[in-house]
């Protein structure tokens, strides 16, 4: 089974909500902890392959490809999980009515990826990664907020696949968890149960959106109010300079 989504405001709601989740949810050795032995002077491909033996790192523009057009399930997103990438997938349409996830082809292409991991990057986020540990720890980080969200392993292991990409400011803003789950000619009892955890991630999705509005709101409000304290300190200083011109003195 394929989870898809889109997180383009993550940075808005990680500061509530990852500390909790990371405690409670991610297992393993956390990114920050291998990022401790990593030299400054390396770069985020060579981090992320640390935290990945064996994944997959692309730099291309990928964060472009419509939402509708990646939720398809034959949209060809095994195509990240090789070491060259065509740019004709960039510009990927469909050309039929979208198969079923159950379609032992789409379920092929699924199972094809269990194991591996890859991640899409901006040339422009290339570009600003050189040299920046702390954003490489920040994106790494809102990764590892996804991973817990969705139930999956802080290091997906063979069973699972976890397919990134990257806008040009680091937010996750596209992704693809995939994890085995033998949807190959379902059973009636199977078919109940997929149904049942489809229900499951649409709550999960509904909440997390909720809490990503909500956080957004907050945010918009404190900036608004640090907005107005800027223009209060703006004009203040502007009537102590004219008042110093003026030789002025206020008692």
């Amino acid at each position: 089974m394929s989870i898809l989504g889109v997180n383009d405001i993550v940075e808005k709601v990680y500061q509530n909500t990852y500390n909790h989740y990371n405690t409670d949810m991610v297992s393993g050795t956390s990114f920050s902890e291998k990022l401790s032995n990593v030299k400054e002077k390396d770069s985020f491909k060579n981090m992320w392959k640390s935290r990945f033996p064996g994944a997959y790192y692309h730099v291309m523009d990928a964060y472009k490809i419509p939402q509708n057009v990646w939720e398809r399930e034959d949209f060809p997103f095994e195509k990240f999980f090789q070491d060259e990438v065509d740019n004709s997938v960039l510009n990927w349409k469909p050309s039929g009515e979208e198969p079923a996830m159950t379609d032992p082809k789409v379920q092929n292409r699924l199972n094809s990826t269990l194991g591996q991991n890859s991640i899409v990057v901006p040339p422009a986020l290339e570009e600003k990664l050189k040299n920046n540990p702390a954003l490489a720890d920040k994106i790494m980080k809102n990764i590892d907020y996804l991973f817990a969200w969705n139930g999956y392993p802080a290091i997906p292991d063979g069973n699972h696949s976890a397919l990134i990409v990257l806008d040009e400011n680091g937010e996750v803003i596209r992704w693809r968890l995939t994890s085995g789950g033998g949807l190959v000619g379902p059973t009636e009892e199977e078919q109940r149960q997929f149904k049942a955890e489809q229900k499951k991630k649409a709550e999960r999705k509904a909440e997390y959106m909720r809490i990503l509005e909500e956080s957004s709101i907050k945010r918009a409000e404190m900036e608004h109010n640090q907005y107005q304290k800027n223009l209060r300190r703006i004009s203040a200083n502007k009537v102590l300079v004219s008042a110093y011109e003026k030789n002025i003195m206020f008692l």
